[in-house]
C-alpha cells in the first residue's frame, strides 16, 4: 500500500473506535486504584466515538479534510486525561496532513511523530510509562521503517509492534504499575485504536460493537424514564446489579427468603439463581447495604452500580433539555459536581452553573464549552474538582473566545474551599490566583469500596472492603467502614487542624455519621465539625480538613 486517502483513513478511524469500544471494559479494569470508578476505557471510548461520528459525517477522498473532522470531533468529545491526550495525539497528526489529498508512508510516519509532539506539549508534566510513552515509541518505530520502505502497511505494522512492546515495558517505568501487576491503561487503549487501523489496512475489518449477552449483563442498561422531567423525582436512584457465588460454610441460600429480604432495599427487583450463583438487580438508595446483605451467602463476583439520576441528566442533555434554567451572567463560575447535595452546596456559595459529573462520568470538553456559551458570560472560571477533568477544562478554555481560567481543583473539598475565596469585585486573574492559592488550605479524604484484591503502598486490599484515600493515596483498608473512616481522619488531622467537614454520601448511614462525630468530639475537642448531606454516589464519605 503506497498511499492512504481520506476514505481509507475514515474507515481506519471508525474501525479503531470500534475496536476500542469492544475492549473498553478491559481497559477500565487496568486502572491502578481498585476503586469502582476506573474509567480510562470509558473515557477513551466516548472520546474517540465522538471523533468517529464526526468523521462519518465528513467522509471524502481528501485525507486532510477527513483528519480535520476527526480532530474536531475528538477534541470536543474528549473526556478525562486519557481522552484529552488521545485528542491531542490526533490533533497533531491531523494538523500535519491537513493540506494533503493522500499521504505516503513517510508522511504517515511523520504524522504520528507530529501527534506525539503535540500531545507532549499539552501535558504540563509528562510522565513516562503512560500513553505518551507508548505513542512516542510507536512513532519512533514508524520513522525507522519509513526510511526503509514505501509500504504504509509496513509502517502501521511497526507502529503496532513497537507500541505493544512499549506497553509491556510501562510497568518498568512506573513502579505502581508493577506493584499492581498491570500495564498502563491509556497506552492499552491507544493500542486498540492502532490495531483497528492496521486491521483495515490489511483487509481484516473488526465488527462494530454488539449488545452484550444476557449471561454477561443480565439486566438492560437502558432505563426508560418515560415522562419524568425532574431528575430528583427518580427515587430510588441507583441501579444495583451483583452476582454472588455460593460458598460452603456461609449462610444457606433460599431464593424466596433472599428475594423477600432484598425487597427491603428498593424496587425493580429481579433475582435469578441456580445451584452455584444468584444474580440480583434492584433499584436502591443504599446499594452498599444490598451488597453487604448478599455477601453473607458467598463471594460477590460481579458488581455494577449506575446512578440513574446521572443517566437521566445525560438523557436530558442529549435532548437539549436543561435541568435548571441556564442563567445569563456577566461572570460565570462553573463547577463540576457529583451528588445532588453537593450541587446545592456549590450553588449556595456562589457557583453560577453546575455540571453534573465527576467520577464515572467525566464531562467532555464540549459539555464545558456549551455551558460557557449558554451562560452568555464575558469571562468564566471553571472548577473541575477532579484531577481527571482538569485537562478537559483547560482544553475548553482554549477553544472559547472569551477569557476562561481553570482553577485546578482535584477534589470536591478543594472546589468548595476555592469557591469561598471568590470576590465578585476582583479581576478574573486575581480571582483565579486567589482561588488556586486556597487549594492548599484544605486536605481531602474519601471512603469507597474496592473492586478487586490488590496491594498498593504496603496496604493489602480485599475486594469489597472499604478504603480510605488521603488525597490520592490509599492509607487504610478494612471491611469495617467506621474503622476506615476513623483511621483516615487520624491520618489527616494534626495540631493545626481547625475544621472537619463530613460530606455524607448516598450510601452512608446516620449511624456511621454519628460514630464519626463521636470520635472527633472525644479525641479532637478543639476541632469544629460540620456535616453536609452530599448524596454523592460511590464515595460513602468525603472529608475536608482545614
Amino acid at each position: 500500500m503506497k498511499t492512504i486517502d481520506g476514505k481509507l483513513f475514515a474507515e481506519m478511524i471508525i474501525t479503531g473506535a470500534n475496536n476500542l469500544s469492544q475492549n473498553a471494559d478491559y481497559v477500565d479494569s487496568l486502572n491502578v486504584f481498585p476503586v469502582p470508578d476506573g474509567d480510562t476505557g470509558t473515557n477513551m471510548n466516548l472520546s474517540i466515538t465522538s471523533g468517529a461520528q464526526e468523521t462519518e459525517a465528513h467522509i471524502e477522498s481528501h485525507i486532510g479534510n477527513v483528519g480535520i473532522a476527526f480532530s474536531k470531533g475528538l477534541l470536543m468529545g474528549a473526556r478525562g486525561n486519557s481522552g484529552v491526550i488521545l485528542s491531542q495525539l490526533f490533533r497533531g497528526f491531523s494538523k500535519y496532513i491537513e493540506q494533503d489529498e493522500e499521504i505516503d508512508a513517510k508522511k504517515f510516519a511523520k504524522a504520528f511523530k507530529a501527534g506525539v509532539k503535540t500531545a507532549y506539549k499539552a501535558v504540563m508534566k509528562p510522565v513516562e510509562g503512560t500513553i505518551l510513552t507508548v505513542a512516542r515509541e510507536a512513532s519512533e518505530g514508524a520513522m525507522k521503517v519509513a526510511e526503509e520502505t514505501d509500504d504504509c502497511i509496513a509502517v502501521m505494522e511497526e507502529v503496532v509492534r513497537a507500541g505493544n512492546a512499549s506497553l509491556q515495558r510501562t510497568p518498568d517505568l512506573l513502579p505502581v504499575l508493577k506493584e499492581v501487576g498491570v500495564v498502563d491503561s491509556g497506552g492499552q487503549g491507544l493500542m486498540y485504536v492502532y490495531e483497528g487501523f492496521l486491521s483495515v489496512m490489511k483487509g481484516e475489518a473488526i465488527a462494530a460493537p454488539v449488545t452484550r449477552k444476557v449471561d454477561d449483563d443480565f439486566i438492560n442498561d437502558d432505563h426508560d424514564f418515560g415522562d419524568v422531567v425532574k431528575t430528583e423525582d427518580i427515587v430510588p436512584g441507583f441501579c444495583t446489579e451483583f452476582m454472588v457465588r455460593f460458598k460452603p460454610g456461609m449462610k444457606p441460600f433460599n431464593e424466596d427468603d433472599f428475594r423477600n429480604d432484598m425487597s427491603e432495599f428498593g424496587d425493580s427487583l429481579l433475582v435469578i439463581s441456580d445451584e452455584e450463583i444468584v444474580k440480583t438487580h434492584v433499584h436502591s438508595e443504599t446499594p452498599g447495604e444490598a451488597l453487604t446483605y448478599g455477601s453473607q451467602y458467598g463471594e460477590i463476583i460481579k458488581i455494577k452500580i449506575e446512578n440513574m439520576r446521572e443517566q437521566h441528566r445525560e438523557v436530558l442533555r442529549k435532548r437539549g433539555i436543561r435541568q435548571e434554567e441556564t442563567a445569563k451572567v456577566e461572570k460565570a463560575i462553573i463547577t463540576i459536581s457529583m451528588g445532588d447535595g453537593i450541587t446545592e452546596l456549590f450553588k449556595s456559595i456562589g457557583a453560577s452553573h453546575v455540571i453534573s459529573g465527576g467520577q464515572t462520568m467525566n464531562p467532555s470538553t464540549e459539555d464545558i464549552v456549551k455551558i460557557i456559551e449558554k451562560s452568555g458570560c464575558k469571562e468564566a472560571i471553571v472548577l473541575p474538582n477532579n484531577k481527571n477533568i482538569i485537562m478537559a477544562a483547560e482544553q475548553a478554555a482554549q477553544v472559547t473566545d472569551i477569557p476562561v481560567k481553570v482553577v485546578p481543583s482535584k477534589t470536591i473539598p478543594q472546589g468548595l474551599t476555592a469557591m469561598l475565596s471568590y470576590n465578585s469585585d476582583a479581576s478574573i486573574e486575581e480571582n483565579a490566583q486567589n482561588m488556586t492559592d486556597a487549594l492548599s488550605n484544605v486536605k481531602s479524604g474519601s471512603v469507597t469500596y474496592a473492586v478487586r484484591d490488590t496491594s498498593i503502598d504496603g496496604v493489602n486490599i480485599e475486594k469489597g472492603a472499604f478504603m480510605g484515600i488521603n488525597e490520592s493515596k490509599i492509607t487504610v483498608s478494612d471491611k469495617n467502614q467506621q474503622k476506615v473512616c476513623i483511621e483516615l481522619l487520624k491520618s489527616m488531622l494534626d495540631e493545626d487542624s481547625e475544621i472537619v467537614t463530613v460530606i455524607k454520601g448516598a450510601d452512608a448511614s446516620d449511624a456511621d455519621v454519628q460514630a464519626i462525630e463521636s470520635f472527633l468530639e472525644e479525641h479532637y475537642e478543639d476541632v469544629e465539625v460540620e456535616v453536609q448531606d452530599g448524596k454523592q454516589p460511590i464515595y460513602s464519605f468525603m472529608f475536608a480538613v482545614e
